[in-house]
C-alpha cells in the first residue's frame, strides 16, 4: 500500500520538503481517479461528520426539533468557536431543553482569534460551547433525546452511536475494522480510503428515498451556510466559497479532506501520510482545480497552493506545488 507524492516545498530550486498520501475521486459506479493506495484503511476523523448527521435527520430527529439548514450545517461542523458557532450552539441545546452540562465533548481555547483573545484579556475559561465539536454533539443530543437513550450518548455501544455506525457502514459499503475515540471523546469509526471516497460520491448522487433526501439536506445546508461549516479563513469555509457553491468540502484532523460535487455526482476523500494539514489543505485545493470546480487564478488557490512563499521582510523564498503526476 505504497503512498504517492502529492504536495512539494521547493527552495532556492531545490525540492526541501514532500508530503506523501493517498487520494480518490469516485462517482456511483466506483474509483475514477486514485493516487497512491485506495485500500488504506484510516480513521476519517471530522471529514465524516455528514454521515455521523445521517441518524439526526433519518429518525425524524431533526424534523420534531424543527432544526434549521444553519443547525444541520452545525451538525457537520468542525467550527472556530466564534461568538457566532457558540451562541448558535448554546440556542440549539436551549430550544430541545437541554444545556452544555449535558455536552461530552470537552473544552478547549477557541481558534478563532476575537474568541481566543477575549477569554484570555477576561481571564475566562473556555467552555464545551467553545469546542469544535459542539455542533455535530448538538446533534447526538437531539437524536438521544428523540431516541430516549441514557446520557452518556458517546459510548460506543450508546443508541446513537450505534446509529451513527451503521449508517457509516452503509455509505461507506464495507464492515468497520473498528474504532478510535476522536479528540472530542466520540467513536471514530475507519474505512478504506475508497469507502470514504464513495460514501462522498454517495452524498453528491443521492438516491429519493429517505437516505437520499437526508444526504442532500445536509449538503445543500453546507453549502448554504460554509461559514457554520468552519469559520472565517478555515480552508473548508474558504473553499466552499471559492467554488461558489459547487462544491461542500469538509476537512478532518491528521490531514484528511473530502470534497462533494452535486452537480457532478463526484465524490473526493484524500488523507496525507504525515498528518500536516498544511498539504491536505493544498492538495484539496489541487483536487478541486482539477475536476474544473476551482479556477486557478483564484486567490484560495495561492492561499492555500502558494506561488510564492514569503519570509518575514516579504522576500520570496519558495514555493508550494504538487507532485509529477498529482494531479494527472
Amino acid at each position: 500500500m505504497r503512498s504517492a507524492d502529492l504536495i512539494e516545498l521547493w527552495r532556492g530550486g531545490r525540492r526541501e520538503s514532500i508530503h506523501r498520501g493517498h487520494a480518490v475521486i469516485c462517482d456511483r459506479s466506483g474509483v475514477l481517479e486514485a493516487w497512491g493506495a485506495p485500500s488504506r484503511v484510516i480513521f476519517p476523523r471530522s471529514s465524516c461528520k455528514m454521515i455521523q448527521a445521517l441518524p439526526l435527520i433519518e429518525s425524524g430527529a431533526a424534523d420534531a426539533a424543527g432544526l434549521t439548514d444553519r443547525q444541520l450545517a452545525l451538525a457537520c461542523a468542525s467550527h472556530d468557536g466564534a461568538r457566532m458557532h457558540v451562541e448558535a450552539v448554546g440556542d440549539w441545546l436551549d430550544g430541545i431543553g437541554m444545556a452544555e452540562p449535558d455536552l461530552r465533548c470537552g473544552c478547549h481555547m477557541p481558534r478563532d482569534r476575537e474568541e481566543n483573545r477575549r477569554l484570555t484579556c477576561s481571564d475566562g475559561a473556555p467552555s464545551q460551547l467553545h469546542n469544535n465539536c459542539s455542533g455535530k454533539h448538538a446533534g447526538f443530543l437531539t437524536l438521544n433525546r428523540h431516541l430516549r437513550g441514557g446520557p452518556e450518548y458517546i459510548e460506543p455501544d450508546h443508541p446513537v452511536q450505534q446509529a451513527v455506525k451503521a449508517a457509516f457502514e452503509e455509505v461507506t459499503d464495507e464492515v468497520s475494522p473498528g474504532f478510535g475515540i476522536d479528540g472530542c471523546s466520540a467513536p471514530n469509526w475507519a474505512c478504506t480510503l475508497e469507502g470514504l471516497g464513495r460514501a462522498m460520491a454517495a452524498f453528491a448522487d443521492p438516491g429519493q428515498d429517505r437516505r437520499g433526501q437526508a444526504m442532500r439536506r445536509l449538503v445543500d445546508a453546507m453549502r448554504a451556510h460554509p461559514e457554520m461549516v468552519a469559520g472565517e479563513g478555515a480552508a473548508s469555509t474558504v473553499l466552499m466559497r471559492a467554488t461558489q457553491g459547487q462544491a461542500a468540502a469538509k476537512e478532518g484532523a491528521e490531514a484528511v479532506f473530502v470534497a462533494i460535487l452535486p452537480e457532478r455526482g463526484i465524490g473526493v476523500a484524500l488523507k496525507v501520510v504525515d498528518g500536516a494539514s498544511r498539504a491536505s489543505e493544498a492538495a484539496i485545493t489541487a483536487l478541486l482545480v482539477h475536476l474544473g470546480v476551482l479556477d486557478a487564478d483564484d486567490p484560495a488557490v495561492d492561499r492555500h497552493l502558494p506561488k510564492s512563499i514569503r519570509n518575514w521582510r516579504g522576500m520570496d523564498t519558495g514555493d508550494m506545488r504538487t507532485s509529477t503526476g498529482f494531479p494527472a
